[in-house]
């Protein structure tokens, strides 16, 4: 085990390198002057547009810009935005309200998907089958964004249940938005809980156990249930990156002030350096969440090794 994290962490300089050259290709490649749009119909001196260009590096080539943004990353500097704050200071302000909703929505979409799953499975073309197929059918159907404009006016306009933006509120604020964040992975996990564990109740070692006289709680429980999750602890590793790096929209719906919203005013700006950080911060987060899968994996399944 000791020498696959190794292994694997070692694996993640080419990974966050490759990740990273991609990214910033596809935000400082695309055409446009983002100084001239900092100064937005306002004329510029050519001296200020050169020194501002020089102190952002960007007269310099392509490459070197990317070789001295990765170097920056190594001495934990994301860069600075065109107002000179670190990005890095953006982020701190940013990640708490971004860390609580997606870990709200993980909490939900974990707990009603898996029970979901678990219902739809043991019960296999009965009516809770059924339901759980049509209803997740049905939010996998529906957009992100009009899912969460359709939440925002039934439950937080019309029957005001929730707040419809901001997080005045606390805790109660997260709520709607998490469950519109999450709703869509909740979907996905029960689907893959009541396909596995189908699958797993059919197994020999099941029939097995239960011809040994177990109790049907302890064989689906035990036996069949632990072997169902691993593929939905993978999705679920991977899902809780995705959760922080796709809030953009719900952020933005929700007005809630996390590294989505940072990235969509940052786009909006043109601030190159700020989405590239951020966006680089969540990639190190689904590094970190993959390898955290690897290692679970072992903990379900003791038939799993690492040589």
């Amino acid at each position: 085990m000791g020498r696959y994290l190794i292994r694997r962490m070692l694996l993640f300089i080419p990974v966050f390198i490759g990740a990273t050259f991609l990214i910033f290709s596809l935000v400082f490649l695309i055409p446009g002057d983002p100084i001239r749009a900092l100064a937005g119909d306002r004329q510029m001196s050519q001296s200020t547009l050169d020194a501002l260009n020089e102190r952002y590096h960007l007269d310099e080539p392509f490459l070197t810009q990317y070789g001295l943004y990765v170097g920056g990353i190594f001495q934990g500097d994301f860069g600075t935005d065109f107002r000179g704050r670190d990005v890095t200071e953006i982020m701190g302000e940013r990640i708490p309200v971004t860390f609580r909703l997606a870990i709200y929505a993980f909490i939900f979409e974990l707990i009603l998907g898996i029970l979901a799953g678990i219902l739809a499975g043991i019960r296999k073309g009965g009516f809770m089958d059924s339901l759980v197929l049509i209803s997740t059918t049905a939010v996998i159907s529906i957009p992100i964004f009009v899912l969460a404009f359709l939440a925002q006016i039934l439950l937080g306009v019309k029957f005001q249940i929730f707040p419809v933006a901001g997080i005045r509120e606390g805790t109660w604020s997260y709520v709607l938005p998490a469950i519109v964040l999450g709703s869509v992975s909740l979907a996905y996990i029960a689907r893959l809980t009541r396909t596995s564990l189908v699958e797993n109740l059919r197994a020999d070692y099941v029939r097995t156990a239960t011809a040994k006289g177990l109790r049907r709680s302890r064989v689906v429980g035990v036996h069949a249930l632990r072997n169902s999750l691993i593929p939905v602890i993978t999705y679920l590793g991977v899902d809780l990156g995705a959760l922080m790096g796709g809030a953009i929209i719900t952020e933005t719906v929700f007005n809630l002030p996390g590294l989505g919203r940072a990235v969509f005013d940052a786009v909006g700006r043109q601030e190159g350096t700020v989405v590239v950080g951020i966006v680089t911060f969540l990639v190190l987060i689904y590094m970190v969440s993959n390898l955290f899968v690897d290692v679970m994996y072992a903990v379900l399944d003791p038939r799993i090794r690492y040589d």
